[in-house]
């Protein structure tokens, strides 16, 4: 089984990428499933299908679905979510703000994850492609299995003092409902999810990203992000590229002119990992023809759905009271390293190789000190600042 999620900044193009994937996967013959955990949905836009909240077959060995997220929801809450809104009721809150309240925070992206994660379970389908939401809420999405262990944790401490001596009374409120054991089955599930989500032979996740300053930023953001959760990133789309002009069109020109430092910027950024370069079409891209052929100018004969890359992008150990951080360059062998730091950014210069890093919140207010390279791999040392 293949997990496949495509993230990045809203408007990048994750949509189109997603389902081009989708059908190159099922062209090769592999029950593939593209399915989009955006509240917005705009895959049945790209694919010019109609989609429904259960998977629709839209072409040989491709299956497509818009995933309804209330109904995830109360599938995989209803018990305790019931009971949460039975007792906000008894205190006098209406019966909508009760619905309202008995939700977990982020219990929709745990309801998308779960309906996926059933679906590779039950062996449905060997290849799940994701169109994610924008970045940020594609972050919380895969932060979320961690924040519900946590607060299953809390509930059961308050179990142990607290909960026990409360069963008879919720026996008689909520006859029939172990609480507990609903929110117990739920981290159970949860708990494989994430096992699965972290398997690198199973998941990959790959940033869209285009040739422009604040997409290249927020991609390397969720770099950041996914490598601190251990996430496996296995490539980058850059996508929307222009072609070299071919007239003396002073407004193409300049904005040929434009992408191409940014183009390259991509290409050492995010190395060691792939980057599939995807042209500007001069047309919109909808429907099985034109994601047939845009999969054929990513992936060249190429399947999508192989892992490409295997290895931590970026890793922070802790030594004493400095903090490591290591990243792999394996191509780079000079030994002249160049450090500047603006923010939460870090720029580093390796003769004519240059790489921005967003930081991880725990380096920010620490201090670069020194920078080497190690084994194939830069090793960035922060302390503490000097307090004169």
């Amino acid at each position: 089984m293949r997990i496949i999620l495509y993230l990045g900044k809203g408007g990048v193009g994750k949509t189109t990428v997603s389902a081009a994937t989708a059908f190159r996967s099922a062209d090769l013959g592999k029950k593939t499933l593209v399915v989009s955990t955006d509240l917005a949905h705009s895959l049945a836009d790209s694919l010019d299908v109609t989609l429904t909240a259960q998977p629709k077959e839209i072409a040989p060995n491709l299956w497509a679905q818009e995933i309804n997220v209330l109904d995830e929801i109360r599938e995989n809450w209803g018990k305790l979510q019931e009971y949460l809104s039975s007792t906000l009721r008894q205190q006098g809150v209406d019966d909508v703000a009760a619905e309202e309240m008995a939700l977990i925070p982020g219990m929709d992206e745990i309801a998308s994850l779960l309906n996926i994660y059933r679906r590779v379970q039950e062996g449905e389908f060997e290849v799940a492609v994701i169109d994610a939401a924008p970045t940020g809420e594609t972050v919380r999405l895969l932060s979320m299995p961690d924040t519900f262990s946590f607060y299953v944790r809390k509930l059961n401490r308050f179990q142990t003092a607290t909960f026990s001596m409360m069963k008879p009374l919720l026996r008689n409120v909520m006859p029939g409902i172990d609480v507990m054991e609903a929110v117990e089955t739920l981290n159970v599930h949860v708990k494989a999810l994430r096992e699965v989500l972290l398997n690198p032979a199973i998941s990959s996740y790959r940033p869209v990203v285009m040739p422009e300053k604040m997409v290249i930023k927020e991609a390397l953001r969720a770099e950041t992000y996914l490598a601190l959760f251990g996430y496996p990133i296995d490539g980058v789309v850059c996508n929307r590229i222009l072609p070299a002009p071919t007239t003396d069109d002073p407004f193409m020109n300049a904005m040929y002119s434009q992408q191409q430092p940014y183009l390259r910027e991509i290409h050492d950024t995010f190395a060691p990992l792939p980057i599939w370069e995807s042209p500007h079409a001069p047309h919109e891209i909808v429907g099985a023809a034109a994601l047939r052929e845009l999969a054929q100018q990513i992936f060249g004969d190429q399947d999508p759905t192989r892992v490409f890359y295997t290895g931590k992008l970026q890793e922070v150990t802790r030594t004493g009271d400095d903090y490591l951080l290591r990243l792999p360059l394996p191509h780079v062998e000079i030994d002249k390293v160049n450090m500047t730091r603006k923010g939460d950014e870090l720029y580093i210069e390796i003769g004519n190789f240059k790489r921005a890093i967003t930081l991880p919140a725990v380096l920010v207010p620490l201090e670069a000190k020194r920078a080497r390279m190690a084994d194939g791999a830069l090793e960035v040392r922060f302390s503490a600042p000097v307090v004169a």
